[in-house]
């Protein structure tokens, strides 16, 4: 196929451009698999919506990175396909990746422009999954008009999966087309990411997924998606506890030898001391708001307080249990009415979230070393 070949500093990819039919068949559609939220039940998919029956079967993957697919927007896609006239479709470029090494031959009298050799498997899509799953849609409506289509792509070869990623991550970080969240899942992954923030993102995932975790399953890691009960979102836990590597920092590598599954430990025993002292109110979230993203954001900046004790630090580092923890917020135990849904606003008045987190903070501090 014809290509021209770009360069820029080290990396090198490729501008080429597909009849829609045969682009259609030379990539595969993914996403990401997270433990609940994102399947499609197939008892509750329509056999008469194509468009979800078609989300239900991608392929998924705890590997990959794509966000899944939303039917609304393939729907506003194709008709947006169908009524433009004179308008290009696909202005913009369709983003695709192969991890196989293609050989490029240049044409005479040029360096940049020639034939490129195509993959023996199938393209993973980095940007446009969007816009090619619209593209099937209206080519199984409208063939005539889709064979008269061509894409633009930009193509990258040669690189491991994780390449794919971080340009997934570039593109996408650099507005909100995708909830927060997601991105922070894939950070560890991102190679131009800080230590601290890999370091934080895994204690969030290790948070999130093991059983032994307060939070197990009520991170929200989805947006909108997820269709079980979550108290907070997984960006802003991760937001709280970079704080706590950051500030912390010089201390974890010499106590916690900056290995995510102790600071794990200590932050899930913190929170287990926590539970255990105020479970009476623990995850009833339907009439209090003590497990609710407000107050949760103020606990954890209640443990980068507490990390300054060192006395509590070395009881805990001792036992390796949440009982020093639970014993120093036992003067929580009285708040509980504090934080009943029930008038909590007019308890905590603030301007916004961001005040009303630093008042809850203050209230929980202040009961402590009150």
């Amino acid at each position: 196929m014809l290509a021209t070949r770009i360069r820029q500093k080290e990396g090198m990819f490729y501008f080429i451009a597909y009849q829609a039919v045969d682009l259609l068949e030379k990539v595969r559609f993914t996403s990401r698999y997270y433990f609940e939220g994102e399947e499609i039940a197939q008892a509750k998919l329509s056999e008469h919506d194509d468009v979800a029956q078609f989300i239900a079967g991608i392929e998924r993957s705890e590997k990959g990175f794509q966000r899944v697919l939303n039917r609304q927007k393939i729907k506003q896609i194709v008709n947006f396909y169908e009524t433009v006239v004179a308008q290009p479709m696909i202005p913009g470029t369709v983003l695709l990746f192969t991890d196989e090494t293609l050989r490029f031959q240049k044409s005479e009298g040029s360096e940049s422009v020639g034939h490129l050799s195509e993959p023996k498997g199938k393209y993973l899509v980095i940007d446009g999954q969007h816009r090619l799953a619209g593209l099937h849609f209206f080519r199984e409506k409208h063939p005539e008009q889709s064979a008269q289509v061509e894409v633009p792509c930009l193509l990258f070869d040669g690189r491991s999966a994780d390449f794919a990623t971080e340009m997934f991550v570039i593109i996408n970080s650099t507005h909100t087309r995708i909830n927060r969240s997601h991105l922070v899942d894939l950070y560890e992954k991102v190679s131009w990411e800080s230590p601290e923030k890999k370091f934080a993102a895994k204690v969030v995932n290790l948070l999130y997924g093991e059983s032994d975790s307060p939070l197990q399953y009520k991170i929200n890691r989805l947006g909108g998606r997820s269709k079980q009960e979550k108290w907070i979102l997984q960006s802003e836990v991760f937001n709280e506890l970079l704080k706590v590597v950051t500030v912390h920092k010089r201390w974890m590598e010499s106590h916690l030898s900056m290995k995510p599954d102790r600071c794990y430990a200590l932050v899930r025993d913190y929170l287990k001391g926590v539970k255990e002292v105020m479970s009476e109110i623990w995850g009833q979230n339907d009439r209090y708001m003590f497990t609710r993203d407000v107050t949760l954001k103020a606990l954890i900046r209640v443990l980068d307080d507490l990390i300054v004790d060192r006395k509590l630090i070395n009881d805990w580092d001792e036992q390796r249990s949440h009982k020093p923890f639970a014993e120093i917020v036992k003067p929580w135990a009285p708040l509980t009415k504090e934080f009943r849904a029930d008038g909590f606003y007019e308890r905590f008045p603030a301007k916004g979230q961001l005040e009303r987190v630093r008042k809850i903070h203050q209230r929980l501090l202040d009961a402590i070393v009150g």
